[in-house]
């Protein structure tokens, strides 16, 4: 076999200050991406499947559809079966989540198993059996989830109201797992048909092999098991356009809960914006330890909070920025949203040290270390990138989190962290009856 005519091959090395993570891309004539990561220094191999098939692309009156499929990923397919049994039998284990933009599922094996694991992904990218019965379970499952983490776990429903209220149009108003119960239990068999046929196809995966693996041979196993599935028609996503929030919103919430709660959420732009690296150090700046300026502020001195965090979804379109916060007894939910707003008007006037930017990049840095030495996380990451746009992206992203300036910083806390930008989500508890 003539493997230039089936692979559109390119290498990548991107060099950088801290580290290099070096791989080969293909793309298959089917229009699968193909990543390979070779470590010689692990006795494992991992593959990791991305489909361009998060809660996103749910249907509006069928929300939950992406992460029931998740499940059902896992029910057999036409030649193999059951999926985790020879899984099991070549001494891997595996896993799956969903998030509003993906569908991944991984794979851990031992390296001369690889070829069992790339035969398992092909079969259920290609020949999933999806039947009645392991519908009725699947959902059931689902709806266990969904009682166990949203309707009885303390603030379980609180991404329920977050993204109703900080969405009106786009498809990120419902949170994964569905926006009801009634969602989930109203999927029929041809409705996941019709949602695995239009994602679930080569030209809208992306495919990652790392660790001990051998690139030419992995090429060939590639082939072997996904180069005769059929590419599948374009997807053309094309959502309502959501217009800017130009009001605070704020939903007062009577819950089961231990403590009053605030959560309070500001919409920012998309992942890929040349923006995001600084309100991504920002919510480090606010959130990150004991020594942040939150908790400097809130918890430390003024003893509203316990607890106080903030951080960035990071979802691929347009994001959100949280700062949540559980509350001393005898505080209202009123009163932790007012220092809140008080926190933030000082921080907004206060200027960055350096030594404070010196670690907000370094244990920025840090974390991107620890991260590349696994090659499950790796694995993940290059998927990631590949499907945001470009796996190069790994070696890139830690550049451009070291060129952000201070004063980059308190741009974007002036611009976003403002009441017109703000949905905000206050709890109180109730006693049980």
């Amino acid at each position: 076999m003539n493997i230039s005519n089936v692979f559109v091959r390119n290498k990548y090395q991107c060099l950088h200050l801290c580290r290099m993570i070096e791989f080969s891309k293909f793309q298959l004539a089917n229009g699968l991406r193909v990543i390979i990561h070779r470590d010689p220094l692990t006795p494992l191999a991992v593959t990791n499947v991305v489909y361009n098939a998060g809660s996103k692309f749910d249907p509006p009156q069928l929300t939950g559809m992406a992460h029931l499929f998740e499940h059902l990923m896992f029910g057999g397919s036409k030649n193999a079966g059951d999926f985790d049994l020879p899984q099991q039998l070549a001494g891997g284990e595996n896993n799956a989540f969903t998030n509003a933009d993906i569908t991944n599922y991984y794979q851990v094996l031992p390296g001369a198993n690889l070829e069992i694991a790339l035969w398992l992904e092909s079969e259920r990218m290609g020949f999933l059996n999806l039947n009645e019965k392991t519908l009725q379970i699947q959902k059931e499952v689902v709806l266990e989830e969904y009682n166990e983490t949203c309707l009885n776990e303390p603030y379980g429903d609180a991404w329920h109201y977050i993204h109703h209220m900080a969405y009106t149009k786009y498809p990120y108003r419902w949170p994964t797992i569905g926006m009801t119960p009634d969602h989930i239990k109203n999927i029929e068999l041809e409705n996941v048909i019709e949602f695995y046929s239009k994602y679930y196809h080569p030209s809208n995966a992306v495919l990652v092999i790392t660790g001990n693996v051998d690139t030419d041979q992995s090429i060939h196993l590639v082939e072997k098991w996904f180069g005769t599935l059929s590419a599948g028609k374009p997807i053309h996503f094309l959502p309502e356009f959501e217009p800017p929030q130009t009001e605070l919103k704020r939903k007062k919430l009577k819950a089961i809960v231990p403590v009053p709660a605030v959560y309070m959420a500001f919409r920012i732009p998309s992942r890929l914006d040349q923006r995001f690296p600084a309100i991504d150090l920002l919510s480090d700046l606010l959130g990150l330890g004991r020594s942040s300026r939150l908790n400097e502020l809130l918890v430390e001195k003024w003893n509203i909070f316990t607890t106080i965090d903030a951080y960035v979804n990071g979802t691929n379109d347009m994001g959100l920025f949280i700062i949540e916060g559980k509350l001393n007894d005898g505080e209202s939910p009123e009163k932790g949203e007012e220092m809140i707003w008080k926190a933030l008007k000082i921080i907004k006037s206060q200027k960055i040290q350096p030594g404070e930017m010196s670690k907000l990049k370094n244990t920025f840095a840090t974390t991107l270390e620890f991260s590349s030495l696994s090659n499950l996380h790796k694995a993940m990451n290059l998927a990631y990138f590949e499907n945001l746009g470009s796996a190069e992206m790994i070696n890139t992203e830690l550049g451009e989190y070291n060129a952000v300036e201070a004063e980059s910083i308190l741009v974007e806390a002036n611009t976003i962290l403002k009441p017109e930008n703000c949905s905000v989500l206050l709890y109180y508890p109730e006693k049980l009856p």
